[in-house]
């Protein structure tokens, strides 16, 4: 008997989609009853629908009868405030198929101008955006908490916490998607935001069809930072990110016109404690940081000395320099992020580090 009146209950409700935002129970059941009865799918004095029930996106009403429910469902399109409602049978439905009309087809009636067919769906690429020029080492949980820090060290979140809630890699790009449309808009002006080597162009998806606003990019947020137009909110944490935003910085508004490059996180006082591993180390980074240009000269400080797990390069030309710091600025060294920056030549000359 209980299976018989649950089957009973399954086969009087039917799923309603593509709900609005903020639909109410009450007001959904009324709209739903009074359009049955105007275009005379059930009797003037009749309430064919007894409950319904809302969840974020989409509800569930039950019918008075499994007959009635088959006549709802040709209320599948009807337009609601300025959504398209989907109409159909849950997906523990088992009972025969039965044709139906479309809202539209019943009552001749367009779908209106500027309704939203899909909510869900619209709403979700509001959300998404695309990564371009992403490297082979960059993880869905790389990404995330790079770019999610990043918009929370410069202010890009509206709440509390990583606004990007996924990312899926494929191949040289990525998408994220982040908790509002407001919070994606915002990270838009990630585009150009270096990370492990390369600049990542950040945009909307090729399905994105809406109205492009004006945003900046890396850059302009920079610029604003070192002309006091922004301040940092999270300036004096000690994060990954608060680091990158400040190597970037002083990349810009350091000495340009010098062929010392600086860089830290690298070694560590282990590695120059160890006079083979000390050599190892001279001996790597000469190969490594040669491929960015025409290296003059290496120098890594003992443990001993002022400068300790620091390395500094000496190259041919500004040219070679700035190739190397913006090739290295951001990437990952044994799990530590390398801060690479120029460094002032007179001191390098002196060796005051």
């Amino acid at each position: 008997n209980n299976n018989i009146s649950e089957i009973e209950k399954i086969n009087r409700e039917l799923f309603v989609g593509n709900t609005p935002p903020g639909t109410s129970e009450l007001l959904l059941m009324q709209f739903l009853n009074a359009a049955m009865r105007r275009i005379q799918l059930c009797q003037p004095h009749e309430t064919p629908i007894l409950t319904c029930r809302v969840n974020q996106k989409f509800a569930f009403i039950e019918c008075i009868t499994s007959d009635m429910a088959n006549k709802a469902l040709n209320m599948n399109g009807i337009p609601f405030l300025g959504a398209i409602l989907k109409l159909s049978r849950p997906s523990k439905y088992v009972g025969p198929i039965v044709q139906y009309k479309t809202w539209q087809e019943l009552t001749g009636q367009a779908i209106p101008a500027g309704a939203v067919l899909d909510a869900s769906a619209e709403e979700k690429v509001n959300r998404e955006l695309f990564i371009g020029n992403t490297t082979p080492e960059m993880t869905e949980s790389m990404i995330r908490e790079f770019l999610g820090n990043a918009m929370i060290q410069v202010g890009l979140n509206s709440m509390p916490g990583n606004p990007i809630t996924a990312c899926r890699v494929s191949g040289k790009f990525a998408f994220i998607e982040l908790r509002t449309p407001q919070e994606a808009a915002s990270a838009l002006n990630l585009n150009n935001i270096p990370y492990l080597g390369a600049q990542l162009r950040v945009g909307r998806p090729s399905k994105w069809n809406g109205v492009d606003k004006p945003h900046g990019n890396w850059e302009d947020i920079l610029s604003k930072y070192m002309s006091g137009e922004l301040t940092l909110p999270s300036q004096q944490q000690d994060t990954a990110v608060s680091k990158t935003v400040t190597m970037a910085v002083e990349k810009i508004s350091s000495t340009s016109s010098s062929r010392i490059v600086e860089l830290r996180n690298m070694v560590t006082m282990e590695d120059l404690s160890n006079e083979q591993e000390y050599n190892d180390v001279l001996e790597d980074i000469h190969e490594e940081c040669s491929q960015f240009g025409q290296l003059v000269s290496v120098h890594i400080p003992r443990s001993n000395e002022k400068g300790a797990t620091k390395i500094y390069l000496e190259y041919n030309s500004l040219e070679d320099a700035n190739k190397t710091i913006q090739n290295l600025a951001g990437r990952t060294f044994d799990g530590r992020f390398v801060e690479a920056n120029y460094f002032e030549e007179q001191k390098y000359l002196k060796r005051e580090f």
